[in-house]
């Protein structure tokens, strides 16, 4: 396996920093000499929210070389999307660690105040009732997901951040944001929240990632046209978008699986080879 020197250094100060998530910046460019390396780092260390219990599925045999962090929809849990993966057809030595976490319960004053599993509250789908410290408070989580990933040995470069409706849109929220290489972000259902946020503060080194958006064409949950309003504001700032709409409601289907379980054994075919 061969690691980035940032993915190597990102390693060990988790083992001696445990608790804290690791980013690395880089503090300084120069010619390569003895007494000044072409790159180095700065380490900043925040202590790591409370990592979410989720359900796992490890590959049947070995040590997992890919992850895929699947995040549920709304009201649902880990448990929603796991039975799927068998459906999927991905190939064996590929080596996928499923990872399904369970949202905290919150009240949602869309649901009537009632409280459910949930990413973040909704009010509305405008950007008036976007509720931004959910959010982000909710990407600091799956971000703690990701960086266990890397510390169980897989790099982020093979991890595909995955999610539907709630889910998706944090997909891309955290996704779109998160500055070490993603193998790929999967929306099935979803939306981008506070897009103009997101864009503003978008990763460079996510700029290329490969994106798989679905919809149903019927959904009465998430609109059809935020769906595509997704689409078309990713692909206006420069994103690559595999566009998929099914005949379907707020559901997935068995066209829609088989073409998620094409794309995922193709991207993480891809990480894969970069370390060939």
């Amino acid at each position: 396996m061969l690691w980035s020197d940032s993915e190597r250094l990102r390693v060990v100060l988790a083992l001696v920093f445990p608790g804290n998530k690791v980013r690395l910046e880089q503090s300084q460019r120069c010619p390569a000499t003895p007494d000044c390396p072409q790159t180095s780092w700065k380490a900043i260390l925040h202590p790591m929210p409370e990592t979410l219990p989720c359900v796992e599925q490890t590959p049947l045999s070995g040590d997992a070389k890919t992850a895929v962090i699947w995040l549920h929809g709304l009201g649902a849990d880990g448990h929603d999307f796991a039975p799927i993966t068998p459906e999927l057809g991905l190939e064996p030595d590929l080596g996928v660690r499923f990872v399904f976490p369970h949202a905290p319960k919150i009240p949602v004053t869309i649901n009537m105040g009632m409280s459910m599993p949930a990413w973040y509250d909704i009010r509305s789908f405008d950007k008036r009732g976007q509720d931004e410290p959910g959010i982000r408070a909710s990407a600091e989580q799956i971000e703690t997901l990701i960086e266990r990933e890397v510390t169980r040995g897989v790099p982020t470069h093979r991890i595909i951040l995955a999610g539907f409706s709630q889910g998706a849109a944090m997909t891309l929220f955290t996704g779109l944001r998160y500055p070490h290489k993603l193998a790929g972000l999967m929306a099935l259902s979803g939306y981008l929240p506070i897009a103009d946020t997101v864009f503003a503060e978008s990763a460079p080194v996510n700029r290329d990632a490969p994106i798989f958006q679905a919809h149903g064409a019927q959904d009465p949950v998430v609109p059809f046209q935020l769906g595509e309003e997704t689409r078309d504001g990713l692909r206006s700032n420069g994103y690559s978008v595999l566009w998929k709409d099914y005949p379907m409601q707020h559901q997935v289907c068995l066209p829609e699986i088989q073409d998620i379980g094409r794309w995922m054994n193709e991207v993480l075919r891809g990480a894969l080879s970069v370390d060939a």
